[in-house]
């Protein structure tokens, strides 16, 4: 038996689900972070920045005179040159003085440019000088007290040491991002493996019982939902076991059923036919046995049909209101003289009062049968079935009672399954049980068994009685009476169609 098993990882699943959006959200993360750090550093060095440059604020509102004069005082009294380099920009744009000592030369200044344009008289720039050096640098426009352009101080810092914390920062960042996915990682497989083990564990299982293995078991390690998926298959396992053993022995049951009649048909007809015209009374004999083994065959057929419109819901009912005492009498009297012939007495008391229940009289026949049928075959010779019918706070009881073998203890709860017998040394198909408790549920009553192994068992079978419809009063009578005459005439006075008239001259 051959299965193609087609589907698609679970660790596959998970790694495009779960771990890839995750790490999507880590690496945004970082990168979010890493920008954020970085341009808290950045903030930082142009905060320090301009709080070393402040003394050079007093060239704000002086006049072009003056302005290198307060320049040059201001640079050489100035504090952090080890720290910072400060440059003064004449009105055309050459830097006069450095704090360094040394004025650079052809050095692009794009700060300088749009701090003239802007409004605030600042600008930064956040890149590479002419050497190639990353380097950090504001400039601020100076004006007179008239408005006029008169220069600006310029101040820049390397941006080495700054960057070197910048990476450190982002590469920290960085490394409890792959941290972060490793351990995902080894917890995500570790979790997929602990989930996708038991479960190719009960795949396989399944598998195992589908090609018809009902002995493989599979041993839950895990109190949780897989552990309780073990234990149903499980179960299911032990069910289909079960049914394969009944389906067995009903198949023999029946096999054996239809056998023993088909051999009696043809050995009493081969007698028949050999003892034609010489011995008529075994001729007569022979025909009887033939016809009583075919009427055996054909309830026999009968029953497995039944079984089967019960399976798909087909069991068809003619429900009225009837005696319930004949259906039980005649069902007494079929078996009354079999069984005498069998050394058993059936005792059927008759009811004293009449008992009226909506049912369908075939299907309450073929339960009463059946039971009876049951009680005689497992009651032993000189023994007693008792059929006895009362009522009983509106309902109808019938009990069946008998001297029989009996039920063992552990069958009892199992007996009204289909293909279940308790007594495989009896003939009988094992459903017609089953398909008796399923016409009494259908007739909205009870069937249940009482039984003690070696003493006997008792069936009772509750149904309830027919309560007659309430007449509607006079009054109402006469006038849903009246109101069908108005329609009856209405339906009379009713104006005739061109057909009808077409109809009517011709």
């Amino acid at each position: 038996m051959d299965l193609e098993i087609k589907f698609k990882s679970i660790a596959e699943r998970w790694f495009f689900n779960i771990f890839l959006i995750i790490a999507i959200i880590l690496l945004l993360i970082s990168v979010l972070l890493s920008a954020f750090i970085s341009s808290i550093y950045l903030e930082r060095v142009k905060s320090l920045g301009n709080e070393y440059v402040y003394d050079f604020t007093v060239l704000n509102g002086t006049d072009k005179e003056n302005f290198e004069d307060v320049a040059i005082t201001v640079s050489d009294s100035f504090a952090y040159k080890n720290k910072i380099e400060v440059q003064i920009i004449d009105d055309s744009g050459k830097v006069i003085l450095s704090t360094t000592g040394f004025l650079p030369e052809g050095e692009k200044m794009p700060d300088y440019k749009k701090a003239i344009k802007s409004e605030d008289n600042v600008a930064t720039y956040n890149g590479k000088n002419s050497g190639g050096e990353r380097i950090f640098a504001s400039t601020t426009a100076v004006y007179d007290s008239a408005g006029k352009y008169v220069g600006a101080y310029r101040w820049v810092t390397s941006l080495k040491n700054t960057n070197r914390q910048i990476l450190i920062s982002v590469g920290m960042i960085f490394f409890f991002f792959i941290l972060a996915l490793s351990v995902c990682v080894i917890s995500g497989r570790f979790f997929t493996k602990s989930i996708i083990k038991p479960i190719r564990e009960v795949s396989n299982m399944a598998r195992k019982i589908a090609m018809g293995d009902f002995e493989t078991r599979i041993e839950p390690k895990r109190n949780d939902e897989i552990g309780e998926l073990c234990d149903t298959i499980n179960s299911m396992a032990n069910e289909l076991r079960q049914a394969e053993t009944m389906k067995n022995d009903f198949i023999s049951s029946v096999s054996h059923e239809l056998r023993t009649p088909l051999t009696a048909i043809r050995g009493w007809g081969e007698t028949a036919k050999m003892s034609l015209g010489t011995d008529e009374e075994l001729v007569g004999r022979g025909l009887d046995v033939v016809l009583s083994e075919a009427d055996r065959l054909s309830n026999l057929v009968e029953e497995l049909l039944d079984f089967s419109r019960m399976q798909s819901g087909r069991l068809s009912f003619n429900m009225r209101p009837i005696d319930i005492f004949g259906q039980l009498s005649i069902a007494s009297e079929m078996y009354k003289e079999l069984a005498l012939k069998q050394g058993v007495e059936i005792s059927y008391t008759v009811p004293v009062e009449t008992s009226i229940v909506m049912g369908d009289p075939d299907r309450l026949k073929q339960v009463f049968i059946n039971i009876i049928d049951n009680a005689v075959k497992y009651t032993e010779k000189g023994g007693l079935v008792l059929v006895t019918q009362a009522q009983e706070e509106g309902c109808v009881k019938i009990v069946v009672k008998d001297t029989g073998v009996g039920i063992p203890a552990q069958d009892i709860d199992r007996v009204k399954e289909k293909f279940f017998k308790s007594n495989k040394t009896v003939r009988g198909s094992g459903i017609g049980l089953a398909v008796a408790d399923e016409i009494i549920k259908q007739h909205n009553g009870l069937l249940f068994l009482e039984s003690t192994e070696n003493v006997g068992t008792t069936v009772t079978i509750v149904l309830p009685l027919y309560e007659e419809p309430e007449e509607l009063p006079t009054t109402e009578t006469e006038e849903v009476i009246l109101s069908k005459e108005d329609e009856i005439k209405e339906i009379k006075i009713e104006e005739p169609n061109e057909t009808q008239k077409t109809e009517d001259i011709t």
